[in-house]
């Protein structure tokens, strides 16, 4: 792995690095963090740029920022879960509909509760996965809990807060429209859902051999 320093760009001029070409990518949802395509051809750095001096431990560094990298990915998607409940729960609340709050329908209030329940769930199994983190001590199987159940769960409240919106949740115009697309990507950051279950089945099948 090596450090590749980008001078800054214009927006004329994005890339003024030799050697270093790019663009942003255009994506659905999580629009507050740009992606962009990088491409090197030509391109030169300094031999101190290596990251930790010594060559062929690229993959092996990178594997190790996984733990960490996979908690804070659980606690974004806790975020986007929780953003979901409140939002779902205010319009429960304001809308209407047979001279009552929808709140008050148990297709509804039951949404509700299912929600609070599992964000509450994964919350304490993020904080649990930060903790063993902290502590120094291998937490790769409950990084991967933690990452997988948080995904599904911000993907699940998402969509449960779009339809407790009804048609108006498919409008952009309320934000509850955007958390859903937001919500979609975090199943693939920082390895996919199914790479979480390789690592938990692994981590497991280690124990019981």
């Amino acid at each position: 792995m090596l450090l590749a320093e980008k001078p800054r760009g214009t927006d004329a001029d994005p890339f003024p690095a030799n050697g270093m070409t790019g663009g942003e990518i255009e994506v659905l949802g999580y629009r507050g963090m740009k992606e962009y395509e990088l491409g090197f051809d030509g391109f030169a750095v300094d031999a101190g740029n290596l990251l930790g001096g010594t060559e062929g431990q690229g993959f092996k560094q990178l594997m190790a920022t996984f733990e960490s990298a996979r908690i804070q990915t659980a606690a974004r998607a806790i975020g986007v879960a929780q953003s979901a409940l409140d939002m779902g729960l205010a319009y429960a609340h304001e809308r209407r509909q047979f001279g009552k709050p929808i709140a008050a329908f148990p297709r509804v209030y039951g949404k509700l509760a299912m929600m609070a329940a599992e964000i509450m769930m994964v919350r304490q199994l993020s904080y649990y996965a930060a903790e063993q983190k902290d502590s120094g001590r291998r937490c790769d199987l409950e990084a991967g809990m933690a990452k997988l159940l948080a995904a599904r769960i911000a993907w699940a409240s998402a969509d449960n807060a779009v339809q407790i919106h009804g048609g108006n949740g498919y409008a952009t115009e309320y934000p509850v429209s955007r958390i859903l697309v937001d919500a979609r990507i975090l199943n693939v950051f920082e390895g996919a859902a199914e790479i979480q279950a390789n690592v938990i089945a692994t981590r497991l099948l280690e124990a019981a051999g």
